[in-house]
């Protein structure tokens, strides 16, 4: 049963997007058009939507699953405002929406311009799915592999906020790196503002609390969280997103590099769910030791020996 519910949670939402195509997309022009995918975009959101909804109120329940809701609801809290952010000060820079009619229509306010209410939804319902997912498999399927809540490693500690130089370091070169390759290497003129934000998106966490979550990470479900998510990403993004126009993106903002094979989709969007799952797994982890100690936020992150 619960391998058929595992494939249920893919197949279904899968057959719910593809039905929404009307037409190939073989014909650039006609793909883009209002009749090739309408409320496509709205629809494909259940990709995200199905998963958390099977994990979150059967496989949990079912399997006896406990997770710590403060914890949970810290890192949401923390993470969703990075994707909003990303949308409301940077969609007029990097994305382009190219098929009103894969939408509901409905305009969220973004500077500039508005964006497709869907782009919060996405990006909602994104952190709540890599995170739901890691938890699960850290939880049930690589429990073996589990750092347990009242474990000493997560208790045991001075202070959660280390700076970890290797990834300040990575941060600086990808960036610098990044800015060179578009200025001698890409057709396209301007700055990888998209990359750059993926980076210093991926390095912030990774910079201040990589020491304090390394241990308590459970990296088999890491690994397995990050895989289906890029899947996932795959046959959203280069199957259906980019050819039917539900968005797009902005050469001038690119570093230039362009997956032919997967209808010309950028580089980075496949680095999008890697810096996802990347963040959210370190700050759920560093927020976990913090609520197990039972320590203010104060002394957790920054040292002392208070509780609360």
């Amino acid at each position: 049963m619960i391998v058929i519910a595992i494939l249920a949670m893919i197949i279904i939402p899968t057959i719910l997007t593809l039905r929404t195509i009307t037409l190939s997309a073989l014909n650039a022009t006609i793909a883009t058009n209002a009749e090739a995918s309408p409320h496509g975009y709205t629809i494909s959101l259940l990709l995200f939507i199905i998963p958390i909804l099977v994990i979150a109120f059967w496989f949990f329940p079912q399997e006896g699953i406990k997770i710590s809701k403060k914890s949970f609801g810290w890192t949401i809290a923390i993470l969703f405002p990075l994707g909003a952010a990303l949308d409301f000060f940077f969609a007029r820079y990097f994305f382009t929406f190219p098929n009103p009619a894969a939408t509901l229509g409905i305009k969220a306010p973004a500077l500039g311009s508005p964006v497709p209410i869907e782009e919060y939804i996405f990006y909602l319902t994104g952190f709540l799915c890599v995170l739901l997912l890691y938890i699960w498999l850290d939880e049930y399927w690589l429990s073996a592999y589990s750092i347990q809540t009242d474990s000493a490693q997560r208790k045991q500690f001075r202070r959660l906020l280390k700076p970890h130089p290797e990834s300040i370091i990575l941060a600086i070169v990808l960036v610098v790196g990044g800015i060179i390759f578009k200025k001698y290497f890409s057709n396209t003129s301007g700055l990888p503002g998209y990359f750059i934000f993926l980076a210093v998106a991926a390095l912030t966490p990774s910079s201040a609390l990589f020491p304090s979550a390394r241990a308590v990470i459970n990296w088999r479900a890491f690994s397995l969280s990050t895989l289906f998510i890029i899947l996932i990403s795959l046959l959203w993004e280069a199957t259906l997103a980019i050819p039917y126009g539900w968005w797009n993106f902005r050469d001038e903002q690119m570093l230039g590099i362009r997956i032919t094979a997967w209808g010309f989709l950028p580089i980075e969007e496949i680095l999008l769910w890697i810096t996802v799952t990347y963040a959210t797994v370190i700050v759920y982890e560093t927020i976990k030791c913090w609520q197990a100690s039972g320590k203010t936020m104060r002394c957790a992150f920054f040292g002392g020996s208070d509780h609360a």
